[in-house]
């Protein structure tokens, strides 16, 4: 895994020299070298639209059916969706806490490895790279497709092909515009953060017009009629519930890309959390107003099915906006997970080719192409959404890792600088929560919970022989060496430099320009 470490970075220096060392210029700041590195370019208003339109675009019109499944009843539902977003709220605090002390990007990977160590980390990370990332974004991903074809298909299945080969083509795209420039990322993600607010909106105000004109609220109804007396089962209800706030931890993946982050990731979390928690459960009561519970199980696509009831003629507007919510979604799953692997590569956890940053962007470009291949891998294969099945199991074993990373500096480390410093009941109430998550499936879903193990456990001896021992053959090492300098010259990209390294380049720079002025 960290093979290519000491020959890539050996290989990068030659092939450097000359005009690209010293092409990174900066004009706003007089003509001076910029290093070659990641950014601070995200502003507050910027974080706001990246957590917003990352949550929305997670699951809201995809979780309704399933939380409604496990609990049985709209009444339970609605407390289900409450708890999640203030379960959520509670873990974004927690992680405003770690993102303020530990000023690294890549989230719980990044704060697994300050407490705990590589082992752990590399774990996360493993799980990461195998299934959480690239399941989570191809499942939005075949959610924007096939709410953008069904409209062609009213009266038949919509076709198999059509939806991921659509899913391939708009990965393809944000993977470009996150290759590009990171300016372009976060002006795609707020128009999309827009469009999935004014696609919740549209639903609320439709579903009031509804009951102000039909006086009818299935709802409040009998609401706990039908709940489910195994609450074993109903304690599931939470996964779908958490899967749609999916996204509160978005900004620590990227913290060195974050202005003033001791203050902008506290106040985005602020303004993020209640806007998306009170949007999220006025759409389900305007849902449940309009369509009986049987209604909601029986729907493919909730939203259409409520658009075609209440919006008449105007009911296509509500699965496009709900496509570009989705893009929002992926748009910023691509931005979070490429500087995962970023970290990771930087770490000497996965192939340093990773780690490298494109010398005119100023983006991760080969950690941003490696995620959107192996999503559009994912997309390829029948078995994604069998995959998924272990996404949340995953989710929140290294949710918890991170918390009890809190918990751990906390006591290790009493004089570290914590900006914000939360209640410790918060981190104590959510580790057990999050162990909760982490127990239940083994009562619900125990095959599946022994396959997530597995699959965590199967990075043991990858670590062992990949990282610990290094144990890698010369093939490796010239495979290695050979593909880092061709991604090299292919995406202009160098390891990233510190400020140190990058007025030692501009000084030698100079002096070979003064030595070719003599000669």
């Amino acid at each position: 895994m960290g093979s290519g470490g000491q020959g890539d970075s050996n290989a990068a220096s030659p092939m450097m020299e000359g005009g690209i060392n010293h092409a990174v210029q900066d004009s706003s700041h007089g003509g001076k070298a910029s290093p070659v590195r990641l950014q601070r370019q995200v502003t507050l208003a910027n974080a706001v639209g990246l957590m917003v339109g990352n949550i929305l675009g997670s699951g809201i019109f995809i979780a309704p059916k399933g939380v409604l499944l496990y609990t049985g009843s709209t009444g339970l539902s609605l407390i289900v969706w409450a708890v999640s977003g203030v379960f959520s709220a509670l873990g974004a605090l927690c992680y405003a806490e770690l993102g303020t002390s530990i000023l690294k990007s890549g989230a719980s990977y990044a704060y697994i490895l300050e407490a705990f160590g590589p082992f752990p980390a590399f774990l996360r990370l493993w799980v990461s790279v195998l299934i959480v990332d690239p399941t989570g974004q191809a499942v939005i991903a075949l959610t924007f497709s096939s709410y953008l074809v069904q409209p062609f298909f009213p009266d038949c299945d919509v076709p198999y092909g059509a939806v991921r080969l659509l899913a391939i083509a708009i990965v393809c795209v944000l993977t470009f515009v996150n290759c590009a420039n990171v300016r372009w990322v976060t002006r795609v993600q707020d128009a999309f953060a827009y469009a999935g607010v004014a696609a919740c909106i549209m639903v609320i105000i439709s579903g009031i017009v509804n009951v102000a004109i039909t006086g009818e609220m299935h709802v409040f109804q009998n609401p706990f009629e039908g709940t489910n007396p195994d609450l074993g089962r109903a304690a599931l209800a939470l996964y779908p519930g958490l899967y749609a706030f999916a996204g509160w931890d978005m900004l620590n993946f990227i913290t060195e890309e974050l202005k003033s982050p001791h203050q902008n990731l506290p106040r985005a979390i602020w303004i993020s959390m209640p806007i998306v928690t009170v949007l999220y459960i006025l759409i389900n009561i305007s849902m449940y107003s309009v369509l009986s519970a049987e209604q909601v199980l029986e729907s493919e696509a909730v939203a259409v099915t409520y658009a075609e009831k209440v919006m008449g003629v105007v009911s296509w507007t509500i699965p496009i906006l709900v496509a570009m919510t989705t893009i929002g979604g992926i748009n910023a799953y691509i931005l979070a997970v490429s500087r995962l692997y970023f970290v990771g590569a930087r770490e000497g956890h996965l192939p340093q080719v990773l780690s490298m940053i494109n010398i005119w962007t100023l983006t991760p470009a080969p950690a941003v192409l490696f995620n959107g291949f192996l999503v559009c891998c994912y997309l390829i294969s029948d078995d994604v959404l069998t995959l998924i099945n272990y996404f949340s199991f995953m989710y929140w074993i290294g949710v918890g890792l991170s918390i009890a990373a809190l918990l751990y500096l906390r006591w290790k480390e009493p004089d570290m600088h914590r900006p914000i410093k939360v209640h410790l009941a918060l981190p104590v109430l959510f580790l057990v929560a999050s162990l909760f998550l982490v127990i239940v499936p083994f009562y619900s879903a125990f095959r599946d919970s022994v396959i997530g193990c597995a699959i965590f456990l199967s990075g043991v001896p990858v670590y062992y022989i990949g990282v610990h021992r290094k144990v890698h053959p010369q093939w490796l090492h010239t495979i290695a060496d050979g593909v880092t300098r061709k991604v090299q010259k292919l995406l202009m990209c160098i390891p990233q430099e510190t400020e140190e390294t990058s007025r030692d380049n501009l000084e030698n720079n100079e002096d070979s320009h003064e030595r070719e002025k003599l000669a």
